[in-house]
């Protein structure tokens, strides 16, 4: 029976990983909503398709004390998508997940902090995405995606085309003249004709001919890691917008 459950179960779960791709979401999105209905059905030994609003309480009051409010609620959004579009069913329980009101300051790094933080940072590749990142007030997906073509440095405009933002929106940001002038140098290193933070599997050699940008997870642990180093206890990347300051 739990075979034959698993198996029904597969198969309305790859039809859910379809509509979410022709529903144009996000990649991030998709891979939380396909996870939101992997995890359901391992609870559910398979069978999530008839669920009642008291087994849906119990399930999202039980994941609630082992998660995050954060992975509650896109738990909560990826089976109101499975039910409204896998399902063919309304949604009839807006109010199940009620997560509490927080309002919470970004964490500010100071210039003088971010001047710490490129200075410790060794790793060419991290220096120079750490400074750009911060001088231009960008997200940490935003400055990986960053390509060649979306410098504009014509001195009436100086911008940079960002891309597929949050919300799916394309943005302009400023440019400031010293972000420029290190990008500019550290292109002439990779010479990557499409990347401005080509990947550094295979080294310096392979920089120039990589099809993927910087690994997001590596970028991640090389910033917590040179914080910690530093003395730093923000807990958010250097992405405050602030003056640019000279590359050393």
């Amino acid at each position: 029976m739990t075979t034959t459950r698993q198996a029904e179960f597969d198969q309305r779960y790859q039809t859910h990983l379809k509509h979410l791709k022709l529903k144009g979401l996000r990649p991030k999105t998709i891979e939380a909503y396909s996870r939101a209905i992997r995890r359901m059905g391992e609870y559910f030994d398979w069978h999530i398709d008839e669920l009642s609003p008291a087994q849906l309480t119990d399930y999202f009051s039980d994941l609630v004390s082992t998660h995050s409010w954060s992975s509650v609620k896109l738990d909560l959004y990826g089976y109101k998508f499975y039910t409204i579009h896998v399902l063919r069913k309304p949604w009839v329980m807006p109010d199940l997940v009620k997560p509490p009101k927080t309002q919470r300051l970004p964490d500010i790094v100071t210039v003088e902090e971010a001047a710490r933080l490129f200075a410790a940072t060794r790793c060419l590749s991290y220096r120079v995405y750490f400074f750009t990142v911060y001088s231009m007030g960008l997200r940490l997906g935003e400055g990986l995606s960053l390509q060649v073509g979306d410098i504009d440095s014509d001195p009436d405009r100086m911008r940079v085309h960002v891309r597929d933002a949050k919300g799916n929106r394309d943005r302009l940001v400023p440019l400031p003249a010293p972000t420029l002038s290190v990008l500019r140098r550290f292109w002439q290193i990779h010479r990557n004709p499409q990347l401005l933070f080509p990947s550094r599997k295979g080294g310096a050699a392979a920089a120039r001919a990589a099809q993927a940008p910087l690994d997001r997870g590596g970028v991640q642990t090389a910033l917590r890691r040179v914080a910690q180093q530093c003395g730093l206890k923000k807990t958010s990347p250097p992405t405050a917008f602030a003056t640019a300051l000279p590359l050393t």
